[in-house]
């Protein structure tokens, strides 16, 4: 037994070196935002709150409106997911139980869009959102996010692995096409639409390069590009306020993870259940 333990604290450190690395920079942050600007970049770091927080905040909301901004992010998050989702799953639910012509063409052509870069398709969607008069909009913003191939092809993979006797059961009962999307196959894809949730939200709630290009009024601006416009100089850049910023900005997502994630594991359990 002893040498059976002996044998495991080589992985124990190693566990541990990773976690101090993982969690030392979040650390930091939350530290930092309690300190004064000029004491963030003091070596040694401080290892202990300071008492500052406030006024931090204080200057972020006086400088970009913070909660005017975070209720930006939040309303083009959460319609952006919601949309994405919906889209996904509709998309992935036709792609993978029903038969039409040019399926695996479509299929094919979507994955494609998967190795173009993000970049690359920013002003062709500014001239389009421009020809529709969307600039300077939350729907110029949220409505690119609406389709996400990655998403698609994955319900799509998710869904084939659903028996088709399943579905034609609750078909033979009476129950339309969205009824046994409803009904049956949402139940099912609770876990995957869980994890999905929080990639998408991740991404809708992190997107910096489109709304910055989108969005000229500052009324309108999400977090991270709120956060953006307060970068100067060295000597003008206000440290304190950006990291507070930046520690408030991961907090939804902590929110998000928490909230989903024992929905994510009930299913999980429900499933491996009902073998």
């Amino acid at each position: 037994m002893n040498l059976r333990k002996l044998r495991g604290w080589p992985l124990t450190f190693l566990l541990a070196a990773v976690t101090g690395l993982s969690v030392g920079p979040f650390y930091w942050l939350v530290i930092a935002t309690t300190r004064k600007d000029t004491d963030i970049f003091d070596w040694p770091p401080a290892l202990l709150p300071g008492g500052h927080l406030g006024d931090n905040l204080d200057r972020l909301q006086h400088r970009i409106g913070l909660l005017r901004v975070i209720g930006n992010s939040l309303l083009v998050a959460g319609v952006q997911t919601a949309g994405a989702l919906i889209v996904a799953l509709l998309a992935g639910y036709a792609f993978a139980k029903f038969r039409f012509r040019g399926r695996t063409l479509l299929f094919a052509l979507l994955l494609s869009t998967l190795v173009v870069p993000e970049q690359v398709m920013l002003v062709p969607l500014f001239k389009m959102m421009m020809s529709f008069g969307l600039l300077d909009s939350y729907q110029a913003i949220i409505l690119p996010g609406l389709c996400v191939p990655f998403a698609i092809f994955l319900m799509r993979q998710s869904l084939s692995g659903l028996p088709d006797e399943l579905l034609d059961a609750a078909r033979v009962d009476g129950a339309g096409e969205f009824r046994v999307l409803w009904s049956v196959v949402v139940p099912v894809m609770r876990p995957v639409l869980a994890a999905l949730s929080i990639f998408l939200f991740l991404g809708s709630w992190n997107q910096f390069a489109w709304p910055l290009i989108a969005l000229r009024s500052p009324d309108m601006h999400t977090l991270p590009v709120a956060l953006a416009t307060l970068y100067g100089n060295k000597s003008t850049t206000d440290y304190g306020a950006i990291l507070s910023g930046t520690a408030l900005s991961t907090l939804p997502m902590m929110v998000l993870f928490l909230v989903l994630q024992r929905q994510f594991i009930s299913g999980l359990l429900a499933g491996a259940t009902k073998g």
